[in-house]
């Protein structure tokens, strides 16, 4: 395994971490006990970072967490995040005293004393701008509640902002081959600014992995049939944001990376592994095949410079235009 520095943090975090929306809920089925053999396998294989939110399955994943890393508190290291579970929208969301009680929620269910990174879950703006919930934060972890926080966010302007921010020591970004506009102008900024990036959806909800086809179907409980199109949170979260038709056409074009790399999943976080200014890429998995499949990413080769280029022409020729959603 490798660590990287998150930001200018004493945190040093696995490069391939675990996202566990999945093992949470809105995935479709899910098995604690093999979500948690998942868990204890990552562990094994060097992982010390797991991503969570309170949201996910209504603080479940974060109870698992709990019951997977028990005893090893001191090193592995979990970043939740806060918000969502309100009204979003709200200003009252981000009070000290909401902060407060949705921050003692997720230390109860993580059943730590100190929460390693809390995270903003993807605010507006206008909260952002107001500027209130990161003096809370900032009392938080005076307090030593949380270590350092940051936010997850939707768009390049709602990182550009946060990077205003003295006390925000990470960004939270969908990354991925087909969603390539971070790397354009925020990475560069974070890196300057000692900010950690961790890499979300980094295959576009299995896009990527390029196993579907146009009759692939998603379970009732599954974000990829209830988000498809944006009908519940931003679209951009399901899908990388392009509609999935379209991206399984796009996929199909994108076979060729698999070579010498074995498999498109593997490939495609690879390529994310290859920005410098990426902390880690936080894929989500359900059971220890995915995990085991997920650190298989190690192995593969780095992308040559010809490759990074035709990448970049093909997101920006063919995918850009077809993404939507808040960019």
């Amino acid at each position: 395994m490798n660590y990287r520095q998150l930001g200018d943090t004493e945190l040093r975090v696995s490069e391939l971490s675990f996202g566990t929306w999945a093992i949470g809920g809105s995935w479709g089925h899910s098995d604690d006990q093999e979500a948690l053999r998942g868990l204890a396998t990552a562990m094994e294989q060097g992982v010390n970072f797991f991503d969570t939110a309170d949201v996910y399955g209504s603080g479940h994943a974060e109870e698992l967490l709990a019951k997977a890393t028990k005893g090893k508190e001191d090193e592995i290291h979990i970043a939740t995040k806060f918000c969502r579970a309100g009204d979003i929208h709200d200003l009252n969301t981000y009070s000290e005293e909401s902060v407060r009680a949705y921050c003692e929620g997720s230390l109860k269910r993580l059943q730590r004393e100190r929460i390693d990174l809390y995270q903003i879950h993807c605010p507006p703006l206008v909260v952002l701008k107001d500027g209130k919930v990161f003096e809370v934060l900032d009392k938080l972890k005076a307090e030593g509640k949380i270590r350092h926080y940051g936010v997850s966010v939707e768009t390049v302007e709602e990182g550009l902002f946060c990077l205003s921010v003295p006390g925000v020591k990470a960004l939270q970004v969908i990354f991925n081959i087909f969603r390539q506009k971070p790397a354009e102008q925020l990475f560069m900024e974070a890196r300057a600014a000692g900010v950690g990036i961790l890499a979300r959806l980094p295959l576009a909800s299995g896009l990527l992995t390029g196993k579907f086809t146009k009759d692939t179907k998603f379970s009732e409980d599954d974000h990829r049939n209830f988000n498809a199109n944006g009908e519940q949170f931003n679209v951009g979260e399901t899908f990388a944001g392009l509609p999935f038709a379209k991206g399984v056409e796009l996929a199909s074009q994108l076979s060729w990376i698999a070579e010498g790399r074995g498999d498109m999943a593997r490939a495609s976080m690879r390529w994310i592994l290859d920005h410098p200014e990426v902390t880690c890429v936080i894929p989500g998995f359900k059971n220890v095949r995915q995990v085991e499949d997920n650190l298989g990413t190690l192995q593969v080769p780095a992308f040559g410079p010809e490759e990074l280029e035709r990448l970049q022409a093909f997101y920006r020729s063919e995918v850009a235009q077809h993404i939507r959603g808040a960019y």
